[in-house]
């Protein structure tokens, strides 16, 4: 500052005004309507006598000079403020239907500055605006579905202009709304912006306001998000029923992807706005004056930044740098101006400019050459009081050119104090970190130079501190009794000291009744008037303490149970004392109060920090009973004070008063954030969530697929949660954390696993139905391909079926280790339809539908289902010649419609066989199996004479196993009644069909079933014999149905 006033001295020597106008030299002598105040280059225009405003509109410079330079005003702009009139135009009734969306243009007429637009009906009613109607930042009117009301007034759009005080009017708006009976609902669209997408550029530090007005019905409600990352909750602001998102000082940061979603029942629209932000020129480091000394060397530094980047441009008293003469002791770098051996008269007034096309910065920085020896600017032999253990400072302001360096000692003795607990500041204030009594004495700074030399002294006094050493304490009183607060205090000798009472804060009139002396304050005759909060205050030139008590006034049995309880409780500690000071830690001392005879078993330290949570007090730590010294681990930049409590067998003391604030330095953090999770919030992300562990941190978060060997992904962000977006379902992610401050980074964390969001799982791998007995079913399943998330169990749900018919449904759960589950029929012939679904958190997944076939009165048949996914008819193929069949149709998606059966038998196989009656070789084999015939019944009729017994192998029809495939279009299913293998003893042609054996005893059966008695008689039966005359065919039979039904042969 000493410097800065030498230096103005210096400007203000005769200085001369001068302006520029639009670049050219402003003349303000030759008109009359413009002067220039004294001793200073203010402009005054002034119209009162005629002229117009307009003629004076551009750009203004001022130039200050004198004998040492010139310095530059910022640029000027100025305009002369309108309001104009709204054009004239004739509105015709707007016509709209009813539920419509609907937008009634305001387009104000440009004014300086921009009016302020809203709208009124012609009555002078503001109209009501909610969350259907509303106006846009562009000062139009949004309706997002028109209704029959809003014919009701008319619409008019006002404009006020502020620096005129005047309010312009547009014609108004009528709406005819075209009504129906039954409005019909709409899905979201947008009204403001258009598209599904577009951009918008803000300035750093200005306001940025993002809209989104949508149309629908109902009315759609507007949610506003961030891509890859969450709004700053600290910063935005949503107005206009959340149509308005507004982030009052832009950053860089802020710049992204915003995204805007509006949506009701119907449905959902996105809307996505690209933001960048753009900065105008502002400085890292603004060029300051500079003085020095002859052949001394020196610089001038202009670092600005701003998007893009700005242009720095150096003049020299107003001019271009580049244009003036060349100078051997300047060097231009830049952003840098070096000197080097400076001469007398080379000073000048030096201006920055930095600009990019959002704007510009200009700063004049005054390069003073002069010669000075050097001198003391401050008082001579100061005296210091300071107060024991305290951080004390002692200036010593000087000057010089060249600079002198400057030195302490003291008591005249030394060779200079610096280092330990004293430390020299440039400026020439001596720090000594913690005074004590032998630091008492005399300091002096010296100032040398090749030009001279200069000293001052200060005297330096350490004082004890001033402390209450026995404060009043709480007390309860009896109506009528006497009370008696003590106040003892210690302080130096040497310092006079004054004691003050207050009560609830207000100064104490003592009155009559009331008497104080040095040491105490006594209160007789209490009353109820008395009660309250009494402090005492005792004050020094250079320091003050105080303490305070409650005086509660009772009556007799009251008092009596409140002593019981409080008179053994030990007094709260006293005199806290800070040392020790480091940057993690601090020692605390002091002094433990009375026990009353219950001997203190441990102290407690409780904080208290004045930025996160201010005046609220937290346990640091217990010690044992026996310390009132300890050191404390701190966290680093927080601004602590303590206080102690001290704990009997009794109770807890009230807590001491409180230590001096103590403010940690930077250390970079020592702890890794506890709590790091990782889980999917939906089914494509991965939110990851830690516990903040301190202030003033960032966190950099990694993650990646876990056994993917991919490279680690991170972001670093200062709030407690990042979510990871686009994943896929339910997968495993590695993830690690680390707390950064601007002083390093912490340790990492070790890697935890998380998990993306679940899903909702496939269908059961499979599910099938089994008979265990005539009254129960056996179903079993496996769990799904992919599960999708943890599975939780699975879920049954199945009712009884009677062709179209079903009956009530029933549920059953199961875990997820459950396979199987066996039900009880109440019927033999009772038939049920399954749906089958795993389950996860998010819930039950994709269903798996089976129906119980008929298991009773149906013989052993084949089933079998075939889907259909195209238009009837279908063609049934692979059935059996002379097969009967049972044909239904039913629907996959609804199992309970279904058509009724229909039955039908394919024709018989017809084989086209070759005539061989002529062939030789056929004469020959007939009178082979003729003989062979002839064999056999001679054998027959002889066993049968005997009486023996001629097995017969009873005929087995084996079915097949039935096929049960469902398809998500449907399927259709048959069975067949002849769908036997065949009897053994019998052949199977080359085309596969079955033919019953030529040499079967059924042949040469004597008419009908035959039975015998147990001595000879036959005790089978045979079946009858086919007629082997009988034509076969092998065409297949075709039948039509719905799409997507399923057809059933049976």
């Amino acid at each position: 500052d000493i410097v800065k006033s030498l230096i103005k001295s210096q400007i203000h020597e005769q200085i001369k005004f001068s302006w520029r106008r639009n670049g050219k030299f402003f003349n303000i002598v030759k008109d009359p309507r413009v002067t220039m105040r004294k001793r200073s280059g203010t402009l005054e225009i002034g119209f009162r006598s005629g002229g117009r405003p307009e003629d004076y509109e551009g750009e203004y410079q001022c130039f200050a000079s004198n004998d040492h330079g010139v310095a530059l005003s910022n640029k000027i702009l100025l305009r002369v403020s309108k309001a104009p009139l709204w054009p004239k135009e004739v509105l015709e009734p707007v016509v709209v239907t009813e539920g419509s969306p609907l937008v009634l243009p305001c387009n104000p007429p440009p004014g300086l500055p921009p009016p302020f637009t809203f709208w009124m009906n012609s009555a002078m009613t503001p109209i009501p605006q909610d969350k259907r109607v509303s106006m846009g930042l562009n000062g139009d009117l949004y309706f997002s579905n028109v209704i029959a009301q809003d014919a009701y007034t008319d619409y008019s759009c006002n404009a006020r202009f502020l620096f005129t005080h005047t309010i312009q009017q547009k014609n108004p708006f009528t709406l005819k709304v075209q009504t129906s009976r039954k409005v019909a609902e709409s899905t979201p669209t947008f009204l403001s912006p258009s598209g599904s997408e577009s951009s918008k550029m803000v300035l750093r530090d200005e306001q940025l306001l993002l809209e989104c007005i949508a149309a629908g019905l109902p009315t759609p409600a507007i949610k506003w998000f961030k891509k890859g990352g969450d709004l700053p909750a600290q910063k935005v602001k949503l107005e206009n029923f959340n149509k308005t998102l507004k982030i009052v000082s832009v950053s860089e940061e802020d710049a992204g992807v915003y995204v805007c979603m509006a949506n009701n029942h119907l449905g959902s629209i996105r809307h996505s706005i690209f933001v960048q932000v753009k900065a105008a020129p502002y400085w890292l480091d603004k060029p300051t004056d500079l003085v020095l000394a002859p052949d001394e060397n020196g610089r001038l530094v202009c670092r600005a930044n701003g998007n893009p980047k700005p242009n720095i441009q150096w003049l020299i008293n107003g001019q271009p740098i580049d244009s003036s003469p060349p100078n051997m002791n300047r060097e231009v770098l830049g952003d840098t101006i070096i000197f080097r051996s400076v001469q007398m008269g080379s000073s000048a007034v030096y201006q920055c400019n930095a600009s990019n096309q959002h704007g510009y910065l200009l700063a004049n920085a005054f390069v003073s050459v002069l010669d000075m020896p050097p001198r003391m600017l401050g008082p001579k032999n100061q005296l210091i009081k300071v107060i024991e253990n305290n951080r004390t400072f002692l200036d010593c302001p000087f000057f010089g050119s060249p600079l002198p360096e400057l030195r302490w000692f003291k008591n005249g003795q030394g060779s200079g104090l610096d280092g330990g607990q004293y430390r020299v500041y440039i400026n020439g204030t001596l720090e000594i970190k913690r005074a004590r009594a032998e630091d008492e004495g005399t300091y002096t700074c010296v100032a040398n130079s090749i030009l001279g030399k200069a000293e001052n002294q200060v005297r330096l006094e350490v004082k004890e501190p001033t402390r209450i050493v026995r404060a009043p304490e709480h007390q309860s009183a009896i109506r009528g009794s006497t009370v008696r607060f003590d106040c003892k205090v210690k302080s130096d000798p040497s310092l006079p000291v004054t004691v003050a009472w207050t009560k609830d804060d207000k100064p104490l009139n003592h009155g009559w009744r009331l008497k104080k002396d040095d040491e105490s304050l006594t209160i007789p005759n209490v009353n109820e008037g008395d009660e309250g909060a009494y402090t005492c205050t005792v004050k020094s030139e250079i320091d003050q303490d105080s303490a305070s008590a409650r005086l509660t006034v009772l009556g007799t049995l009251t008092y009596t149970r409140v002593l019981e309880h409080i008179i053994y409780r030990p007094d709260p500690p006293m005199d806290l004392d800070l040392s020790d000071p480091a940057a993690r830690s601090v020692r605390l001392t002091w002094i433990p109060g009375n026990d009353h005879r219950s001997p203190i078993t441990e102290f407690l330290v409780q904080f208290e920090e004045d930025r996160w949570e201010p005046g609220r007090w937290r346990n640091l730590s217990t010690y044992p009973g026996d310390l009132n010294s300890v050191i404390l681990q701190l966290a680093p930049f927080v601004n602590y004070q303590f206080r102690v409590i001290a704990i009997n067998s009794v109770g807890q003391s009230q807590p001491s008063r409180p230590s001096p604030r103590y403010k940690t330095t930077g250390a970079a953090p020592d702890a890794i954030p506890r709590g790091l999770r990782g889980w999917g919030s939906k089914k494509d992300n991965m939110e990851i969530t830690w516990e903040r562990n301190g202030a003033n941190l960032h966190y950099c978060v990694w993650w990646r697929r876990k056994d993917t060997g991919e490279e680690w992904s991170n972001v670093t962000t200062v709030g407690s949660k990042h979510i990871v977006q686009n994943t896929e379902t339910y997968v495993p992610y590695e993830i690690k954390i680390q707390a950064i401050n601007n002083v390093g980074s912490g340790p990492e964390s070790n890697v935890v696993i998380g998990y993306s969001g679940e899903d909702v799982p496939d269908a059961p791998r499979f599910f099938r139905i089994n008979r265990r007995s005539f009254d129960t079913i056996y179903l079993e399943w496996d769990k799904p391909l992919e599960p999708n998330g943890i599975l939780i169990g699975y879920r049954l749900k199945y009712q009884i079926v009677n062709g179209s018919r079903e009956g009530r449904e029933q549920l059953a759960t199961f875990l997820p280790n459950a396979t199987d589950f066996t039900l009880r029929l109440p019927d033999r012939s009772t038939r049920y339809k399954f749906y089958l679904s795993a389950l996860t958190q998010v819930g039950a997944g994709e269903v798996y539908a089976e129906e119980s076939p008929h298991f009773t009165n149906e013989g052993d048949k084949t089933v079998k289902v075939v889907p259909v996914k195209q238009q009837p008819p279908i063609k049934v193929a692979d059935l059996i010649a002379g097969a009967k069949y049972h044909l239904r149709v039913y629907s996959h998606e609804h199992n309970s419609i279904s058509s009724t059966s229909v039955t039908f038998k394919t024709k018989a196989a017809y084989i086209d066989q070759v005539d061989i009656a002529t062939q030789g070789w056929f004469i020959g084999l007939m009178c082979a199996i003729a003989l062979i015939i002839l064999i056999l019944l001679i054998v027959c009729f002889i066993k049968r004479s005997r009486g023996g017994k001629y097995p017969v192998r009873d005929k087995k029809d084996l079915p097949l196993d039935p096929v049960d495939q469902n398809n998500q279009d449907g399927s259709f299913d048959y069975h067949s009644d002849e769908d036997n293998k065949p009897l053994q003893g019998s052949q199977t042609s080359l085309d596969g069909n079955v033919k019953e054996s030529d040499d079967s005893l059924v042949d040469y059966g004597e008419g009908g079933d035959g039975q015998f008695n147990e001595d000879g008689s036959f005790i089978g039966q045979y079946t009858v014999k086919k007629d082997k005359d009988e034509t076969e065919g092998n065409e297949s039979s075709e039948a039509t149905s719905p799409v997507n039904a399923i057809y059933s042969l049976a």
